[in-house]
Parts: C-alpha cells; sequence; structure tokens
C-alpha cells in the first residue's frame, strides 16, 4: 500500500523564488497570471474554489463552487440557489473567504471580501449559456432543503423537461450570482523546508493595493 508518508515525499515542492518584483501591481492581474499557469500545467478546474459561510449561530461552513467571471469591476462571481445554505448565510453574514488550491504547482490564492447578489442581468446572461440541462436541473433541484428520496427528485426533473419543452429555459428568480468583492489577496508559493513565500494584497482607502511579504 502506498502509504501517506511516501505520498507526501512522492510530491515535488516548488523551489523557485518569488520576489516581490515578480509580482503584477495589481492583484486581478496576478490572479489571471497564475490561473493560466495553472491551466498550462494542467490542473483540472483551475477555477474551482472553496467558499466559506457563517451561520447566525457562528458556525463556519464551506463548500466548492466554480468561478465564473472576475474583474475589477465585477469582482469574483459563482452561481448559486438563493435558496441555498451558502447564499441564505451570505445574505445574512456577507463578509467571506475564498481559496483556490493549485496543488501541482503547491500554490494557493486566498481572497477575503463581502458578499453580495449579482444583478439580475448578469445572472441571466449567464443562466443563458448553461446546457439545457442544467438549466432544468437549477429549476427542479429545491437546494440544501431536505429530499425524502432520489425518485422525487429525478421525478421534479421531468416535470420541470416537460414544462419547458420546445421552449428556453428561463432564468429562475431564486437563482443567480453572487458577487465576492475583495478587500485583499494573498498568493501562497510552497518552498522546500517549509520556507513558503506568502505575499498580501489589501485594498486601500484610495482603491490602490498595497502588497507586502508575510513569514510563512
Amino acid at each position: 500500500m502506498f502509504g501517506i508518508r511516501a505520498w507526501l515525499h512522492a510530491i515535488p515542492c516548488v523551489t523557485k523564488p518569488l520576489h516581490m518584483e515578480d509580482l503584477s501591481p495589481d492583484p486581478f492581474a496576478q490572479f489571471d497570471i497564475w490561473m493560466a499557469k495553472a491551466q498550462k500545467a494542467g490542473l483540472p478546474e483551475p477555477n474551482a474554489l472553496s467558499v466559506c459561510s457563517v451561520a447566525e449561530d457562528g458556525m463556519p461552513s464551506q463548500r466548492m463552487v466554480l468561478l465564473k467571471h472576475i474583474s475589477p469591476e465585477r469582482g469574483l462571481v459563482f452561481y448559486t440557489n438563493y435558496g441555498s445554505r451558502k447564499a441564505q448565510e451570505l445574505a445574512g453574514h456577507p463578509q467571506t473567504s475564498l481559496l483556490f488550491h493549485q496543488h501541482i504547482l503547491q500554490r494557493q490564492i486566498r481572497v477575503t471580501g463581502i458578499a453580495e447578489r449579482a444583478t439580475r442581468e448578469e445572472s441571466e446572461a449567464y443562466f443563458s449559456t448553461r446546457p439545457r440541462s442544467s438549466q432544468l436541473g437549477a429549476w427542479a433541484s429545491k437546494q440544501s432543503e431536505v429530499l425524502p428520496d432520489r425518485e422525487t427528485f429525478e421525478t421534479r426533473f421531468e416535470e420541470v423537461e416537460k414544462r419547458f419543452e420546445g421552449q428556453d429555459v428561463p432564468c429562475p428568480d431564486f437563482w443567480g450570482g453572487i458577487r465576492v468583492v475583495p478587500n485583499t489577496f494573498e498568493f501562497w508559493q510552497g518552498r522546500a523546508y517549509r520556507l513558503h513565500d506568502r505575499f498580501v494584497y489589501t485594498r486601500q482607502e484610495d482603491g490602490t493595493w498595497k502588497n507586502v511579504r508575510l513569514y510563512p
């Protein structure tokens, strides 16, 4: 059996130094650079990220979603059912953190910010690009609610499929984008002997970004 210690030692460690001058002064541009390298390295779904939310009792929860848009104007946007646990918790406690783990490159990108709903126009525009089966699934799922059995879900999907037969599937009013407006970006790169490189961009009051190096 391939033990955990052998597996850990089999993972190559990034040893190339990361210097301040290697980084773009714009964290959005730096994000694009790292994402492009992750794609080139063959990382599956490099836009996958963990989203953290907090319930009213202070209990945190996390889940994986897919980033669909990012820009200084639009922030970081993912899509969900607004009745889901994450959407409800983010509505009540909009402070959140995001984590992209690029394990092949031994890199992480951490983002903190404030969550808000995307515009209806944005949500409808993106929904129209989804595969029809995914559009129907959005209507069929009561995300995060108790489901008595699998057959109930499949029946709901069939009912929705018949309902919209022969016509475009509209974007549900209970489904759409959540935008995270960032206030920090952290770029973390693994190094040998745990001497990792960490840089944190913090948004200033005038909208500019200040970048500092942190101890790992």
